[in-house]
């Protein structure tokens, strides 16, 4: 039994690995300060004798004896990261140095759950990892984009000098239950707007391309990264390489959900990425991994989620 330590594990993603690691047998410390995660997403672990929930926030140190580290903290989408961008910074920078200290202090390995943002809006398409990116520094996405950023550079430093066992997954658009109703993502925004009938608003004119992954594909290669033990510590991309327009993914959520919903069209955002697709040949030759679930399967449970959602908030 190893004892894991989850940050952000009340979160989208973190909920699910919590759950699956705790089902694999291991201690779990979840760590979240709920700014966006929510108990609900781990209610029915709470009880369990190898899970623990704690409230912090990481932009303080943190103590504890734990044998790996996942370090998923910090909003992830563009409301959420932008309604306090220095908060959304220290959390990448500061948060990532006291968990880089704290696998220090335990000879711990940690995995980073750094984000495709760190490639920005890319000449290069498909997206790899020998890729430096293309990133306004001083945009409204900056706080993120530059905090990611930042913290693979933090994790790579305590690894030269320090010889900490480190990892570094980029993950790309991901989706899923236990998704945020409100998160302002492409996949909850289109999915809520087409149950309850209303307009599908497109930033753009739906040119912009995006790959979209579904969660447990994208869990199943975040353990195979920490298991990794033929010393590749990455930066690999974790993502679908199965490319779509906006404008196609609506339709698509359209279809599943047999809505009425109408397309609107509204102003693209500043330095909104106009392609988005990962060459995961890296992920494939290291860890062996490449995503399962169908697209219109992962949707048809995602939208299952959002359903009863709807219904419980009624």
């Amino acid at each position: 039994m190893k004892r894991i330590l989850i940050t952000g594990g009340a979160g989208f993603i973190g909920s699910h690995l919590c759950e699956r690691l705790l089902n694999e047998g291991n201690d779990i410390i979840c760590l979240d300060n709920f700014f966006t995660g929510s108990k609900d997403n781990i209610r029915h672990l709470i009880g369990n004798d190898h899970f623990e929930l704690v409230r912090h926030d990481i932009t303080k140190e943190y103590f504890a004896e734990v044998d790996e580290i996942y370090n998923l903290a910090c909003p992830a989408s563009p409301p959420h990261y932008q309604y306090n961008a220095i908060k959304t910074i220290k959390t990448s920078v500061l948060g990532m140095i006291n968990m880089l200290g704290l696998a220090k202090r335990c000879k711990a390995t940690i995995l980073q759950a750094s984000t495709s943002e760190v490639y920005g809006d890319p000449v290069v398409h498909p997206q790899n990892e020998s890729y430096w990116g293309n990133v306004n520094p001083i945009g409204i996405r900056s706080c993120y984009d530059e905090g990611k950023r930042c913290a693979e550079t933090l994790m790579m430093d305590y690894h030269r000098q320090n010889g900490l066992d480190t990892r570094i997954i980029r993950i790309f658009n991901t989706y899923g239950p236990n998704m945020d109703m409100n998160d302002g993502r492409v996949v909850s925004n289109f999915v809520v707007q087409a149950l309850q009938n209303k307009d599908i608003t497109i930033y753009g004119d739906g040119s912009q391309t995006r790959s979209f992954c579904y969660v447990s594909d994208l869990v199943d290669g975040m353990i195979s990264m920490m298991n990794n033990k033929q010393g590749f510590i990455g930066p690999v991309n974790l993502g679908n390489p199965s490319e779509r327009t906006i404008l196609d993914f609506a339709k698509l959520i359209i279809e599943l959900t047999n809505s009425n919903s109408k397309i609107i069209n509204l102003p693209l955002p500043k330095d909104d990425p106009t392609q988005r697709k990962p060459d995961i040949t890296l992920a494939k030759k290291e860890l062996n991994w490449e995503p399962k679930i169908d697209i219109k399967d992962g949707l048809l449970k995602t939208i299952k989620y959002f359903e009863n959602k709807i219904r419980e908030n009624k």
